[in-house]
């Protein structure tokens, strides 16, 4: 039974898009099958994992607005065999309008992947929301079985996650109970400023159960990739960036494994 993990936080410039391309990479690569979900407008996911955007083809957004069954808009990243990913564009941004109208709309992607049966499909399925809390954030989270939350290593970064922390409790007591912390992984570190260490050391006074030991750092090569419209591990697998987010996946493949045990 795959798992669903929401990469979620409401301050944007987090390295949450980052964080799904590359997750999502290494578990494709440690032979994992992997759908990435690119829910938010922004499409920049889809960009950067190769995928072109307004070309025509369907999207998310037609999945969502019942025009397109997921068979349509599947697509499959061409660096992996077990990679698909559900692209998007700017489309998607009149979702919110548009999905509210329907019976239950925060419930609408739970159901497509229910009765889609893609957890028997997929090991994991990675969601990108938007840097914002609306109907599409909420879809991923109600969906979710975990949220994974980049937190960027700057003192803002402290209180748009006290705002995301507060949001998901909402969720988890209203909407959707089941709902765990997949972890806290922090982002854009940079060692020799007093600051990162501050904002890392602050967290762990609070979360420090929810923390993943690994540390994306600021690194140039993460920046390029997406550019290329390739993930870090075929960008530069040799980068420190890459080493980061190698172990990031190594852990939540481990996390995965310790919660089927339990």
């Amino acid at each position: 039974m795959g798992r669903v993990i929401a990469v979620a936080n409401q301050k944007g410039g987090v390295g949450k898009t980052t964080t799904v391309i590359n997750l999502s990479a290494y578990l494709a690569q440690k032979n994992k099958n992997v759908l990435v979900i690119d829910s938010d407008p922004q499409g920049n996911t889809t960009t950067g994992l190769g995928l072109k955007k307004n070309d025509g083809s369907k999207t998310f957004y037609d999945l969502l607005s019942e025009n397109a069954d997921f068979f349509e808009v599947k697509k499959r990243v061409e660096y992996f065999n077990s990679m698909d990913i559900l692209p998007t564009d700017i489309n998607l941004a009149g979702a919110e309008i548009e999905l509210v109208e329907q019976d239950k709309p925060n419930f609408i992607l739970k159901g497509i992947i229910d009765k889609g049966f893609l957890r028997d499909r997929y090991d994991y399925i990675v969601i990108d929301c938007p840097p914002s809390l609306n109907i599409l954030t909420l879809n991923a989270l109600v969906a979710a079985d975990s949220v994974l939350i980049p937190l960027q290593c700057e003192f803002l970064a402290l209180e748009g996650l006290t705002q995301f922390i507060h949001t998901y409790n909402i969720v988890k007591s209203r909407l959707n109970k089941s709902i765990q912390i997949e972890g806290i992984v922090f982002t854009m570190y940079d060692g020799r400023t007093n600051l990162s260490l501050q904002v890392v050391e602050e967290v762990k006074n609070y979360f420090d159960d929810s923390i993943y030991k690994c540390i994306i750092p600021r690194n140039i090569r993460l920046s390029e990739a997406p550019s290329h419209g390739m993930p870090i591990n075929l960008y530069d697998p040799k980068s420190k960036g890459a080493e980061a987010y190698e172990i990031l996946a190594n852990a939540v493949i481990e996390h995965s494994l310790n919660k089927k045990g339990n």
